[in-house]
């Protein structure tokens, strides 16, 4: 009989392919990876796992214990969603995700703002742009650039994001400011890395933009907007990013065709948990505020 922590070691393997990653997935040395698996094996008298140069594949045997220890996963998740979303007490922690920009330009403020409010919660910010899943617990609360699709999300729309060009006043001492977008083929743009994860403001700007006008690339938005303030070229950015910053300035109108939303999610079962309800409530509208400020400039 195996235990549901040696189902979380097997779970974590086939996901990451890898000892060293499920060994840091689940905060454990590699070691000690190495010995619970083979000691699981030996205890259910079957392989599990096949060791390829390319990673970890899951055997027969391997395959049916994982399709148990979802479900077991699963049903453990949705109990633990269905107790966290009964607690009424304004104490605990709230693991919230959110991308680098609005990290960086507009939560920690109003986070600061909650933890006086709440001194009895604790906040765990993850600085991530992938899309957490909360049906996973990975994150409890998420501002996500988009409505939430799942049936089981909660959400709240909190503002609609427009995104202009900016640059530091010095790049156009020798330049010139563009009066429209035709005129930035003349210009030196910073744009996206190959290697990044597609975005939004990614594709407008490789569908519209041409590839010799970019004359920086990064796949960090912040450092976009660091590298326009240094005065390296031209940077596509959210309006609450470059239009907070007195040291850039914005050209041409936003643009029509690039919009995006911010919604604040959580999982519904967890929407009426006092922590959740608490954040959700004062550093949503926090960052409502916040937002309209920041996009008026």
């Amino acid at each position: 009989m195996f235990a549901w922590d040696d189902l979380r070691f097997v779970l974590a393997v086939s996901r990451t392919g890898n000892l060293q990653k499920a060994a840091a997935a689940l905060g454990v040395n590699h070691s000690t990876m190495f010995r619970r698996l083979n000691a699981l094996e030996a205890g259910l008298g079957s392989k599990l796992f096949e060791r390829l140069a390319t990673g970890y594949w899951p055997t027969d045997s391997g395959q049916r214990l994982l399709e148990a220890a979802e479900r077991m996963e699963t049903e453990a998740l949705a109990l633990d969603r269905d107790l966290s979303g009964r607690d009424t007490r304004l104490t605990g922690t709230v693991k919230v995700t959110a991308s680098e920009t609005l990290a960086f330009g507009v939560l920690t403020g109003e986070i600061a703002r909650f933890r006086q409010a709440h001194p009895g919660i604790a906040v765990e910010l993850m600085v991530d742009n992938r899309v957490l899943d909360l049906s996973r617990r990975e994150a409890d609360v998420a501002l996500r650039a988009a409505r939430p699709a799942q049936g089981d999300l909660f959400g709240r729309k909190l503002a609609d994001i427009g995104w202009r060009f900016y640059a530091a006043p010095a790049y156009f001492t020798d330049r010139g400011k563009p009066r429209a977008l035709r005129d930035l083929d003349k210009h030196s743009l910073i744009g996206w890395g190959e290697a990044t994860q597609p975005t939004k403001a990614a594709a407008w700007l490789a569908r519209n933009m041409g590839a010799a006008s970019v004359g920086y690339r990064t796949g960090s938005l912040v450092n976009q907007f660091m590298a326009a303030k240094a005065g390296i070229g031209l940077a596509l950015l959210p309006t609450y990013l470059g239009g907070g910053d007195a040291g850039l300035v914005a050209i041409l109108p936003p643009l029509a065709d690039l919009r995006t939303e911010l919604w604040l999610v959580t999982h519904r079962s967890l929407k009426d948990t006092a922590r959740v309800r608490a954040f959700m409530d004062i550093v949503g509208d926090g960052v409502k505020k916040r937002l309209a400020q920041l996009m008026r400039v």
